[in-house]
């Protein structure tokens, strides 16, 4: 069975952030549309999606490298920040914007805390992404035809 390790990154969170937007635990909150993504970033994004697929972002994470915390995740979210004339620095991304996302998903069933370690992803989580693979794994299997070797 197709697992989220044999599908791209960018077309499994795609169809993940479809599928999540069904769901009405995960919704975007009321502050999403004027909050940047961290200290690094100059604007807010552009996407009118954009939470839904950083959730996806996030459960693919937990999928991979779980457990991970909230620190691990504001991490691998962060960037370079243009300082002017000064070297660009290394800033963190938005930790409100992952631990509410954490919340959302914790509350549609698909992670939970494993104690002071961070999330990981609950069967019903892991059925879920296998699930979605093997459905993209037969789309693309007829669109891309180097997918068996991926």
């Amino acid at each position: 069975m197709p697992t989220v390790y044999d599908i791209p990154a960018n077309v499994l969170i795609k169809r993940l952030a479809q599928d999540l937007k069904t769901r009405k635990e995960i919704s975007p909150p009321e502050w999403a549309l004027y909050v940047k993504t961290g200290a690094h970033k100059e604007r807010a994004p552009d996407d009118p999606d954009w939470w839904y697929i950083r959730c996806a972002s996030i459960l693919r994470k937990i999928y991979l490298y779980g457990p991970i915390g909230t620190q691990k995740l504001r991490i691998q979210y962060g960037g370079r920040k243009r300082r002017g004339v000064k070297p660009n620095k290394f800033h963190k991304g938005s930790g409100s914007v992952v631990r509410t996302a954490l919340q959302q998903l914790e509350r549609a069933g698909f992670i939970r805390k494993q104690g002071s370690k961070g999330r990981v992803l609950t069967d019903v989580g892991r059925s879920y992404m296998d699930k979605v693979s093997a459905k993209l794994k037969v789309e693309l299997a007829k669109a891309i035809p180097g997918l068996e070797r991926y």
